[in-house]
C-alpha cells in the first residue's frame, strides 16, 4: 500500500534575554551546574513570578516576521506533569491565548517555494537538564536552564518530506539570528526541534496516529530522524501492528527512534490559568514600538539584492545566508555600483579569508568603503584583478586604516600606463628571444604573441596595462 506522510514541527528557540522569563536568575551557557539558580526557579512556596518583559517583544518580533497575528489579551497557564528537570511539579506556558497566531514561513525546496502554514507561536519557560551519565547510578539535575524564556514555533501538519522538514527548520533558525532572539545553535540546545510524524494511505483524509521524535540536535539528524521514523511507520502497518501515540528519542549513532514514553493528551496537563501571573495586554503603542525596532529580514534583503543590484538567484541566497555578510555586502553596494564585483568579493576572497581563519565578518578588518575602493581601481584599470587579489587585499588586511589607492601607490602596483617604460620591457623580451621573434615573423607563428605578452607582464610584475602592452608589442614585431 502506498501512504501519504504529514510532518508537524515544534520548535523550540531560546531567546536572548539576559534573565530568565519570570525570575532574575542570569542566563549563561555552560558555567558550573545550578549557580544560576533562585527561589523563584526552584518554585518555593511564597514566591511570585514576574514576567520578563523583553522575552515579550521577542516573541512578538518573531510573530511579525511570519506574518503571524498578535494576540493583545494574554494569559499564561499551568501546564502540569511531573518530571525531575521541573522542579515546581508544572511549567508555565500559554494555552489558550498564544503571543502569536497563524502566519507562516515560506521556504525553497528542489519542487519550488512553498509555504508553511503556522498554527500559533507561544512564550513558556524552558525546564533543567537531566544528565545520565555513564558512570552515574543516579540521574544529575541542572536546574540552570529552567525558567529560560521560550517560545514555541508550531506548524499545522503540512509537510511531506523531510527535505521540506529541514528547510523550514534552517529558515526558522535564520529568522531567529536576524531577529537576534535566539543564537539558533542547535548543539548547545537553545534551538531544539521536535517532528510530530504520521502517515496515512494515500488519498485518505483521515490523519494517522502522530509520533513525536526528540532528541535532534542538528537539522541533518532531524532529517535523517523524519526518514527513518517513516519507514518504521510503515514497516509496522505492513507487519499489521497499530501505530500507538508516543514520544520516541532518535538515537544518532546507530540511526533509529526508541520509544521513550507514551505522549499524554491536552487532559493530561490539566491546564489552568495561573493564579500567581496576571494577564498581560499588548497595547497598539507597545506593538506599533515593536514594529519600528524590526530589522530588514532575508527575503527582504533577497529581493532587495535580486531586483535593486540585479544579482543572480543564487548569490542572494548565499550573500543572505547571514546577517551580518548581507548587511556588509549591502554597505559595499552604497559605496560602488559595480554591485556583481561585490558579490564575487564577498564569496570569494572574503568568504576565503573567513574560513581559513575562523572568523565571523564583523571580525574581517577591512571596511566596506576600502573594499569599494579596491573595486574602483579595478573598474577604473589602474591595477588588474590578479595584483588586487594577491597583492593589494592581503596588504589591507595587515593595514586596514589605509586605503586600496594607498597600498597600491606605496608598493607600486598601480598599472604601466608610460609608453617608454612599456617599450623598454618589451624590447628586452624580444631580445632574449630572438628564435621566436624568427618564429613569428617568418614562419607564421602568431599564437606566439601570447607567450610575449606573458613575459612582458612577468617582466612588468603584472602591472602593465595589457591593452596597450599588446598593442605595443604587434607594433614593434611588425617593425623589426
Amino acid at each position: 500500500m502506498e501512504y501519504e506522510v504529514v510532518i508537524g514541527l515544534e520548535v523550540h528557540c531560546q531567546l536572548l534575554t539576559n534573565t530568565k522569563i519570570f525570575a532574575a536568575d542570569a542566563v549563561v551557557f555552560g558555567d558550573a551546574p545550578n549557580t544560576h539558580i533562585s527561589v523563584i526557579t526552584l518554585g518555593y512556596p511564597g514566591t511570585l513570578p514576574k514576567l520578563n518583559k523583553k522575552a515579550v517583544e521577542f516573541a512578538i518580533k518573531m510573530g511579525l516576521a511570519c506574518g503571524s497575528e498578535i494576540t493583545r489579551y494574554n494569559v499564561f497557564a499551568r501546564k502540569n506533569y511531573f518530571y525531575p528537570d521541573l522542579p515546581k511539579g508544572y511549567q508555565i506556558s500559554q494555552d489558550k491565548t498564544p503571543i502569536c497566531v497563524g502566519g507562516g514561513v515560506t521556504i525553497k525546496t528542489k519542487n519550488g517555494e512553498q509555504f508553511i502554514q503556522l498554527h500559533h507561536i507561544h512564550l513558556e519557560e524552558d525546564a533543567g537538564k537531566s544528565i545520565h551519565a555513564e558512570e552515574e547510578t543516579d540521574t544529575l539535575l541542572d536546574y540552570n536552564r529552567a525558567g529560560t524564556a521560550l517560545i514555541e514555533i508550531v506548524t499545522d501538519p503540512v509537510m511531506k518530506t523531510s527535505e521540506e522538514a529541514a528547510a523550514y527548520l534552517t529558515e526558522v533558525r535564520k529568522l531567529v539570528r536576524y531577529l537576534e532572539i535566539c543564537d539558533g545553535n542547535m548543539e548547545e540546545g537553545s534551538l531544539r526541534c521536535d517532528a510530530n510524524i504520521s502517515i496515512m494511505p494515500k488519498g485518505s483524509t483521515v490523519l494517522g496516529t502522530k509520533v513525536e521524535v526528540k532528541n535532534m540536535n542538528s537539522i541533518r539528524n532531524v532529517q535523517r530522524a523524519i526518514d527513518v521514523e517513516i519507514e518504521r511507520q510503515k514497516r509496522a502497518v505492513a507487519n499489521g501492528e497499530k501505530i500507538i501515540q508516543e514520544t520516541r528519542l532518535f538515537d544518532v549513532t546507530d540511526g533509529k527512534t526508541y520509544s521513550m514514553r507514551t505522549k499524554e493528551t491536552m487532559n493530561d496537563y490539566r491546564y489552568f490559568p495561573d493564579p500567581d501571573l496576571a494577564p498581560f495586554v499588548v497595547s497598539e503603542e507597545w506593538l506599533a514600538d515593536i514594529k519600528a525596532q524590526m530589522p530588514a529580514l532575508p527575503h527582504e534583503l533577497h529581493e532587495k539584492f535580486v531586483t535593486t543590484y540585479k544579482l543572480p538567484e543564487y548569490d542572494a541566497t548565499v550573500l543572505t545566508d547571514i546577517k551580518e555578510v548581507a548587511l556588509y555586502f549591502d554597505k559595499i553596494c552604497s559605496h560602488t555600483t559595480n554591485y556583481k564585483a561585490a558579490s564575487n568579493w564577498v564569496m570569494g576572497q572574503i568568504k576565503s579569508y573567513l574560513n581559513e581563519n575562523h572568523l565571523d565578518i564583523n571580525q574581517f578588518p577591512i571596511s566596506p568603503e576600502t573594499l569599494s575602493g579596491l573595486i574602483e581601481l579595478i573598474d577604473k584599470d589602474k591595477i588588474s584583478h590578479t595584483i588586487a587579489a594577491h597583492q593589494v587585499f592581503p596588504l589591507l588586511i595587515q593595514q586596514p586604516g589605509k586605503t586600496a589607492q594607498q597600498i597600491a601607490e606605496e608598493n607600486n602596483l598601480l598599472k604601466q600606463n608610460d609608453d617608454n617604460a612599456l617599450q623598454t620591457i618589451i624590447n628586452e623580451v624580444l631580445a632574449a628571444n630572438p628564435q621566436k621573434v624568427k618564429e613569428y615573423k617568418f614562419d607564421g607563428k602568431k599564437n606566439l604573441v601570447g607567450m610575449f605578452m606573458g613575459e612582458v607582464m612577468k617582466k612588468s610584475g603584472g602591472k602593465a596595462d595589457p591593452k596597450l602592452a599588446n598593442q605595443l608589442l604587434i607594433k614593434t614585431l611588425s617593425e623589426n
